[in-house]
């Protein structure tokens, strides 16, 4: 895997992404900021109370990769800045979401 790509990976069928994500809540607006580390950063405007962050996260995620929010699974990090995430039965690349990049 090359460096610059640290931030995911994919199954045999391209079908399957797994994404490793610094989340910032509580932002402004709601948008994927670039990479931080090994992880790629999305700020969310939902607040970090009662699981809002992470619902607003996934529905994100959901619309970006043109997928029904319940192909979109945390796997890790639901009380955590850093977080693992599934999408499953996706057409799209990860490129995809580095597209919604503002910077």
């Amino acid at each position: 895997m090359a460096s610059s790509d640290e931030w995911y990976r994919s199954d045999d069928t391209g079908k399957r992404l797994i994404l490793t994500l610094h989340i910032q809540p509580g932002a402004r607006r709601t948008e994927v900021v670039g990479r931080h580390g090994d992880a790629l950063k999305i700020k969310l405007a939902a607040p970090p109370v009662e699981g809002a962050a992470n619902a607003a996260l996934l529905a994100f995620l959901a619309g970006v990769f043109g997928v029904p929010q319940r192909q979109v699974i945390l796997r890790q990090g639901a009380r955590s800045r850093r977080k693992i995430v599934e999408i499953d039965g996706t057409a799209c690349g990860a490129d995809t979401l580095l597209k919604q990049t503002t910077s």
